[in-house]
């Protein structure tokens, strides 16, 4: 099959709503997810591109990602999300999106791509496919919930 790979932009967010809720299943509502991403995250640089085939109405994998400043590692692409609808894994999807993710960051003069993975069993193939792309683990990643 036909694939294209494109940025999806509003009024098209929820294009990559199935794949993102495979990755963030607490998002159980597409208009949630839209609002979310439209009217939070894109206001502060976040940016969504998906792969499609032929002419599914929805991304089979999508990327949300955005562009940080980090004293550690200068100008910095950051995957925010990376999924794939989990019946259509293994279809390299991933990998396109992590060809075209390194493509953007070199593009706009970015140092290096960073990504954060959750571990455990369930996360193996992720990250087969992170090492497989040239990522390394480079750091442990610490976090605390806030008592609001």
């Amino acid at each position: 099959m036909a694939t294209e790979l494109r940025e999806i932009v509003p009024p098209d967010t929820a294009l990559a709503f199935p794949a993102m809720q495979a990755l963030r299943p607490h998002f159980e509502d597409e208009a949630a997810f839209v609002e979310r991403v439209d009217d939070v995250q894109r206001r502060e640089g976040y940016r969504l591109v998906g792969v499609f085939e032929d002419e599914h109405a929805h991304a089979f994998a999508a990327a949300g990602f955005r562009v940080r400043h980090m004293l550690a590692w200068g100008r910095v692409l950051y995957v925010d999300d990376l999924s794939t609808l989990p019946d259509t894994r293994r279809r390299g999807y991933g990998r396109q999106l992590l060809d075209w993710l390194g493509e953007e960051a070199e593009r706009l003069g970015c140092d290096q791509l960073h990504l954060d993975s959750g571990v455990g069993p369930h996360r193996t193939d992720a990250h087969r496919l992170y090492f497989n792309t040239g990522l390394e683990i480079t750091s442990f990643h610490f976090a605390r919930r806030l008592e609001s």
